[in-house]
Order: structure tokens, then C-alpha cells, then sequence
């Protein structure tokens, strides 16, 4: 036994006559919310701020004899690695690593990695 399925009557959709124009739909310009101009005006008083910034080539610990024993010329070894990056510290905090270059003759920084913000933020609270 077959089930008898309703017909459905179709409606024919009005034909779109030539004189049917798309107007654009007009808005007016956003604006910046009153918290949002409130943060970039504090913000804008940070800029001018400024913080000391480090960079780290390694760390080492030396007794007081061999540091009292340093001279022009002597060697210092550090934990790192010559081909490891050095790091970038901000404030106290290390913010990125790099590579050290030398333009014209002096040294500089080429930033290789920032710190994620994740890791800065836990960093505050040290």
C-alpha cells in the first residue's frame, strides 16, 4: 500500500520587471565606543614611556679570586652555546631572542622569536 503523498501547489514567483533597481543600503559611520577611546588614550600615555632593555649572552658564575683575577684579555665562558640566540630583556623580563649582527661597527639585534604573551604575563608576577 502506497502512502499518498499531498501535492504541494506551485507559486510562481513574480517576474522581476527591467525598471527593478538595487539600491545600496546606507549606514552611518561607526564610532569608536567611549571605552575603547578611553583605553587608547591611556594607552597613548604609555607610548612615550621609557624602559631599559638588556641583552643577555649567557650567565656564568665565577668565584671572587677568578673575578678579581680578570685582566684586559681575559676570557669569560658562558653556559650558552656560541649558536644559540641571545636573549632580549625588557624591564627585567625576557620579551624575545635573537641573533646578534654587525652593522657597519656596531652590534645589533635581529629578533628571531618574541615570547608569547601567555609567557610574559605569567613573568609579571616573578
Amino acid at each position: 500500500m502506497e502512502e499518498a503523498v499531498p501535492e504541494v501547489p506551485e507559486v510562481d514567483a513574480p517576474a522581476a520587471s527591467p525598471q527593478t533597481v538595487a539600491e545600496a543600503a546606507l549606514f552611518p559611520p561607526l564610532e569608536a565606543a567611549p571605552a575603547t577611546v578611553e583605553r587608547d588614550r591611556k594607552m597613548d600615555l604609555l607610548l612615550d614611556l621609557t624602559l631599559p632593555v638588556a641583552i643577555e649572552l649567557g650567565r656564568t658564575n665565577l668565584q671572587i679570586r677568578d673575578i678579581l683575577d680578570l685582566r684586559r684579555g681575559s676570557v669569560v665562558e658562558f653556559e650558552k652555546l656560541a649558536s644559540e640566540p641571545v636573549d632580549v630583556i625588557v624591564n627585567g623580563k625576557k620579551m624575545a631572542e635573537g641573533e646578534v649582527v654587525v652593522i657597519e661597527k656596531h652590534f645589533g639585534i635581529r629578533i628571531t622569536n618574541l615570547i608569547e604573551t601567555s609567557e610574559r604575563v605569567k613573568s609579571l608576577g616573578k
